[in-house]
């Protein structure tokens, strides 16, 4: 046997200079043929893209599951603020006689977060498209770990009066910008890196990081809750902000280990690399960058609505207690992670499209009796009806990498997946829970509006996914 290095290489040079010596060895008349033919099916095995050798299957797998480990964490970062508000931030950071305002000021200030969310997708998802999808994962995870514990270290309104609020929004914007552009960069690394028939169970892997972070965040305040009161509004809220300190360390170690993007690199190779990657998505691919948007929209609403304008809405509208809805959000973030790479697996096979589709349809059919199964007050119906919201809504989501990254080229992908994704973010995700709380105060505290609110956004989403693929002139099966 013998050994070849190519060292100093890249990895399309090897490939082509393997496959040269490989002919040129097997001109040799003097190698003996069941010699040589085993040595060069170990060499294939090693060199040639989409063999089924186990160093190509070990990459793809270790890509997502990195990819996996590192959204956790930011999305950790980001929900912790969303069930503070629901919580505790109304009453810390923005005290008023009335408790329903000091909560859509709370859901405002949360809202905010996702208004930075589409720059920090333009700006990164630019950068990833120039320099690289891995850099910009070790960036974007500094920025929410520094933005998170800074969060937890904040005085109150008691103490600082209106500075308190600024300075808390300031944060949550820059947690926006992080968070804007780790998501296309993330997904895209795992998609990029599937083999062939494979992109929608790689791709959905990272999307298992949501109900990973919101288990994380909001096991830890389930937890924080069975403290007095007094205890929990002074201090043990701030516990889960600053432990993101201990978790962005474990996820700096684990993304510096990645390979950069194979599909990126052959673009950088083959000079398709733009100046100005995110100017090309705008100017000739905003039709379907809007209709990427809107695919999003009843899923990011759906969630945002079931696992935080839900527990104000129970708390305050039905009189319920807070440990136990922290535990139904709890069970369907259980049930979204079991679900969500089971329908990226199902997509190959029943196409990624059609299933997307079903989703959105029944997300618009289940909107009221959501309302009608929560306002019976049984926690027991009240989780079911939230995971079946759920369920419905983790399809769609498990989806929406491989659907997303199909509608662009290479060369503009993140950038175009990344601000469609955030556009849909702030309008149909940050949004909806004070939207939800709105509609709720406008009519006088009746829960229909809601539920209409959802329905049209199903709608949106179902016509979005019917037309986008006819823009971008592709096929999705």
């Amino acid at each position: 046997m013998i050994h070849i290095s190519f060292h100093g290489l890249s990895t399309p040079d090897r490939v082509v200079f393997g496959r040269h010596l490989l002919v040129s060895i097997s001109r040799c008349p003097t190698a003996s043929a069941p010699t040589f033919k085993g040595e060069m099916m170990v060499v294939q095995e090693q060199l040639v893209p989409g063999k089924p050798g186990t160093a190509k299957k070990s990459s793809a797998t270790k890509v997502a599951v990195a990819s996996f480990i590192g959204t956790s964490i930011e999305w950790y970062d980001f929900f912790l603020y969303g069930t503070a508000s629901a919580l505790v931030f109304g009453k810390v950071f923005f005290p008023s006689a009335d408790p329903l305002i000091g909560t859509l000021l709370a859901f405002g200030s949360f809202g905010v977060g996702f208004a930075a969310r589409p720059l920090g997708g333009a700006i990164f998802g630019n950068l990833a498209d120039k320099v690289g999808r891995k850099k910009i994962l070790v960036v974007t995870l500094l920025i929410m770990g520094f933005a998170t514990a800074a969060i937890g270290l904040l005085p109150t309104y008691a103490q600082i009066g209106v500075w308190a609020p600024i300075l808390l929004v300031m944060l949550r914007l820059i947690q926006g910008f992080g968070v804007g552009g780790e998501w296309g960069a993330a997904v895209m690394m795992a998609v990029e890196h599937a083999p062939k028939g494979r992109k929608g169970f790689f791709g959905s892997i990272p999307q298992m990081g949501v109900p990973v972070g919101t288990i994380l965040s909001t096991g830890a305040f389930a937890l924080l809750t069975m403290l007095p009161d007094e205890q929990f509004l002074s201090w043990g809220w701030r516990i889960p902000f600053v432990a993101s300190f201990v978790l962005v360390i474990v996820g700096l170690v684990i993304r510096m280990t990645l390979d950069e993007s194979p599909e990126f690199e052959n673009a950088l190779k083959t000079g398709k690399v733009q100046k100005m990657p995110v100017k090309t998505a705008i100017t000739e691919h905003w039709r379907v960058i809007l209709l990427a948007a809107g695919i999003r929209f009843s899923e990011n609403s759906v969630f945002y609505v079931v696992t935080v304008f839900a527990l104000t809405y129970g708390v305050d509208a039905l009189g319920l207690e807070k440990g136990p809805l922290l535990s139904a959000v709890l069970i369907c973030s259980a049930v979204e992670f079991v679900l969500i790479p089971l329908f990226g697996t199902w997509s190959e096979k029943v196409g990624h499209r059609r299933l997307f589709l079903w989703a959105a349809a029944a997300s618009i059919v289940i909107a009221f009796p959501f309302f009608l199964m929560f306002n019976t007050g049984n926690f027991v119906v009240i989780t079911l009806a939230m995971t079946a919201a759920i369920a419905i809504a983790c399809a769609m989501f498990a989806l929406e990498p491989a659907i997303m990254g199909s509608l662009f080229p290479v060369e503009i992908r993140t950038s175009a997946v990344s601000m469609g994704y955030q556009l849909a973010a702030v309008f149909a995700g940050g949004l909806s829970p004070f939207i939800a709380t709105g509609l709720y105060a406008w009519s006088g505290r009746q829960w229909w509006p809601i539920a209409a609110y959802l329905a049209v956004l199903g709608i949106i989403s179902f016509v979005s996914m019917h037309f986008a693929t006819k823009a971008a002139k592709i096929t999705v099966e």
